[in-house]
């Protein structure tokens, strides 16, 4: 059975929904006694997931079953927060009619991050996953809410095709939206009825772990969860477009070494050897070759230590962020010393509630739980052949071809990790340029 339904996953180009988008055919096909659902919409004011929750829940649970059929799992807990106080209440009563016994629910608490997978994992099953390890290492497989909707249409062939965005910020209209994979930002947003500022950067993804998009031009990609736009100079903006260079200057003259990024290091709480203010001070001596530099590699890159902990307004994230990409470049990776990680004994204590995180940020005007609205149609859309963990797919098309919605347009290298790609749209190629494939209606 786990071969059949790895092929069909696989052939749908399924990838993860809430993340960088790691290849789902591959997480499947393990060994694991649970499964998590990810349903903890840890970043704030996106709201595609418990959308999904609330409406579209049996096809979640079937893709559940799926999974929980692939890895062997005995137990399938799908996880959320209270506050979804409908998704919740639709959640407790599928577990409870379902047949199988190998369901249950989850009532996570409301902090940031509640769904990095380490710290959920942690939260639900009490186990700890090993320093630079994944979840898998500890019996489980973590997927989001919406890969696992999409491993349901798997199964009856459809290819992933479409995405569910949260539209909010300085716009018209907040709202969640279904729109195939490709379509233009620019247009997503003016379906939005457009910004309600004239001067407004976009972020692609959640105010926390979001990258600020370079122009309007840019396609909605599989991992894409929520367009939100906000002023140039907005909290969420400013930091995440700073130069880099001054991040470093910044850094090197003001961080104080008051450790209280370490203190709320999700990371560090968990027991694992991330110290982001002693990377502080390994950024200021340039030594990234030693055993302290590192440290990084450990890094999920959530954000507190930069948008909450730090009381001088540096960036710990982006100093990490900068050290753990010159490490991977030069090829080395985290080697623990194969300790047990032990939780910090004041982790409970130091959650970062979300309602305090968004008053932080200066969010909390557009935290209005938005709900879905139907009816967006591009008429042009650019699929990039990589939007997803691994090896960009071999393009399968040419300038001139016409596509249906569903066909195969690009394909996973051989031997390599990787998702194929489908065209979302009925159309015509105009373009594969800068392994992009650009498709007119």
């Amino acid at each position: 059975m786990r071969e059949q339904i790895v092929e069909k996953i696989k052939n749908a180009g399924v990838v993860g929904a809430g993340g960088a988008g790691f290849p789902t055919h591959v997480k499947v096909n393990a060994d694991v006694d649970t499964v998590l659902v990810n349903g903890a919409s840890c970043e704030p004011l996106l709201m595609s997931d418990p959308y999904l929750m609330e409406e579209e829940l049996a096809t979640m649970i079937r893709g559940l079953e799926t999974v929980l059929d692939s890895t062997g799992a005995k137990k399938g807990i799908i996880c959320l927060k209270g506050k979804h106080e409908k998704a919740m209440a639709a959640v407790r009563k599928a577990v409870s009619e379902n047949p199988s016994g190998r369901l249950a629910a989850f009532e996570l608490k409301d902090f940031y991050p509640a769904g990095d997978e380490q710290v959920l994992v942690r939260e639900v099953l009490g186990r700890t996953v090993p320093e630079g390890g994944i979840p898998l290492q500890v019996g489980v497989v973590v997927s989001n809410v919406e890969s696992l909707y999409n491993v349901a249409l798997a199964m009856d062939d459809q290819p992933l095709v479409d995405r569910y965005v949260t539209v909010t910020g300085e716009v018209k209209r907040h709202m969640v939206v279904k729109v195939p994979v490709g379509s233009l930002v620019s247009d997503v947003i003016a379906f939005a009825g457009g910004p309600v500022i004239s001067d407004f950067r976009v972020v692609d993804g959640g105010p926390m772990m979001g990258r600020v998009l370079p122009d309007m031009d840019q396609p909605v990609t599989k991992t894409t969860s929520g367009l939100i736009v906000l002023p140039p100079d907005h909290t969420v903006v400013a930091r995440k477009i700073m130069d880099p260079e001054r991040v470093r200057k910044i850094t090197n003259s003001i961080c104080c070494q008051c450790s209280q990024c370490t203190d709320l290091c999700p990371r560090n709480l968990l027991g694992h050897s991330l110290n982001p203010h002693k990377l502080m001070r390994v950024l200021a001596s340039g030594e990234l070759g030693s055993d302290a530099a590192r440290e990084a590699l450990l890094c999920s890159e959530c954000g507190i230590c930069e948008k909450f902990a730090c009381p001088m307004m540096v960036s710990p994230r982006e100093v990490n962020a900068q050290i753990k990409k010159v490490l991977m470049k030069e090829g080395i990776r985290w080697q623990g010393a194969g300790r047990e990680p032990v939780n910090h004994p004041f982790r409970e204590s130091r959650y970062v509630p979300t309602k305090r995180l968004m008053m932080r940020l200066n969010v909390m005007q557009y935290d209005t739980h938005p709900g879905l609205v139907t009816g967006f149609v591009p008429s042009l859309v650019k699929i990039p052949l990589h939007q997803h963990i691994g090896a960009p797919a071999i393009c399968l098309v040419a300038e001139g071809d016409r596509v249906k919605r569903g066909d195969l347009i690009g394909e996973i290298p051989e031997k390599a990790l990787g998702a194929r790609i489908h065209a979302s749209i009925d159309g015509v190629v105009t373009s594969t340029a800068g392994g992009v494939v650009t498709i007119a209606a």
